[in-house]
């Protein structure tokens, strides 16, 4: 259960960058990240993962699911509604990130209806840190 990529966006760009490392700020979000709020962020805002095994199912590259967190090993939608840490950093599940039409409009039509309940979370950062590629991925509630 491990961190397997990390994809940012810069403000006003479409592409994605993978990083090594990032810095997660409790109730703001990645540094860097064009969903970085640094007013604090609301509930859910903060970081989204997805489950590489479901990226690859559904033949999507590493990062086009336009998540933040490619995690392998981990069951996400179980950790809606709990903390878990990420490496250093604790998190809260908040719910799950369904797709939308502009992850259909960047990746292929039907994409939505084989996302649908399985494309991610939306989760709060409680205790800020860095997050590795690499790091483990652990339930703590």
């Amino acid at each position: 259960m491990s961190v397997e990529a990390i994809h940012l966006g810069a403000e006003g760009a479409p592409e994605l960058r993978a990083v090594d490392e990032v810095h997660a700020v409790a109730g703001k979000g990645l540094e860097g990240d064009r969903h970085f709020h640094e007013e604090g962020a609301l509930p859910g805002q903060a970081l989204t993962l997805v489950e590489a095994e479901v990226v690859e199912a559904v033949g999507l590259a590493v990062g086009e699911t336009r998540r933040q967190l490619t995690v392998r090993g981990v069951a996400l939608n179980d950790l809606v509604g709990k903390r878990f840490r990420v490496g250093e950093v604790e998190c809260y599940g908040v719910e799950l990130c369904e797709p939308c039409s502009h992850l259909e409009a960047m990746t292929r039509p039907g994409i939505i209806r084989e996302l649908v309940h399985r494309a991610g979370i939306n989760a709060d950062i409680v205790a800020g840190g860095v997050i590795r590629v690499g790091d483990s991925v652990t339930a703590t509630s």
